[in-house]
């Protein structure tokens, strides 16, 4: 931190903003904060929509576990205390994409509603918008891809979201996707047109 005459200012204010980059990519930089119960389709969504915007032209980023628990935040385990640090530490990643003009997608369980909370206080309020996908249990077990439901139902995984840990449904979400009677492709398509709506510079 530097002081300029009677300023204080930081590095910060002498980079190039978030604006300009905006108006180099030609889109407004917005975060996409998919919360749902493991299995719900939030990742496959999340995947067709990006392949979407990418082929329209649009600069994004999709942050999932795959892509962040093997390597950011690999040292974190399921506890509470290292769920909310997973969390604060993504949404921190977050907001440095948003300020590259970045459009991002986020698919996290983040199970409670004051988890959900932090990360948009951490990212802003303007720019987090919170996608409930709104997937029952049932539908979430039958899918089961990799297996977790039966481990959290044998007692082999413990503090299993849905299971023996609690999952808070949103309140207030800037979007809910019911997925039972939809294909990946229609939810994706409901997203992707409220996307459109929200990265659109004028």
């Amino acid at each position: 931190m530097k002081e300029r005459g009677n300023n204080i200012f930081t590095i910060y204010d002498e980079v190039i903003q978030q604006g300009e980059k905006e108006e180099l990519l030609k889109q407004k930089a917005v975060s996409i904060w998919m919360t749902g119960l493991s299995g719900s389709g939030k990742t496959t969504i999340a995947k067709i929509v990006e392949r979407k915007l990418h082929e329209q032209g649009h600069l994004t980023q999709l942050l999932d576990g795959d892509n962040v628990r093997h390597g950011l935040n690999k040292n974190l385990t399921f506890t509470e205390e290292d769920r909310t640090e997973n969390i604060r530490r993504i949404a921190e990643v977050n907001k440095l994409f948003n300020a590259c003009g970045i459009v991002t997608i986020n698919c996290f369980v983040s199970p409670t509603v004051a988890i959900r909370e932090m990360a948009r206080d951490i990212i802003g309020a303007k720019s987090f918008n919170e996608v409930f996908i709104n997937t029952p249990l049932h539908i979430c077990e039958e899918r089961d891809v990799k297996g977790l439901y039966k481990k959290a139902r044998k007692g082999e995984i413990k503090n299993f979201t849905g299971i023996d840990s609690p999952f808070e449904g949103s309140t207030n979400p800037e979007m809910t996707i019911y997925t039972e009677n939809k294909t990946a492709e229609e939810s994706a398509e409901e997203l992707l047109n409220f996307i459109s709506t929200k990265i659109k510079y004028d």
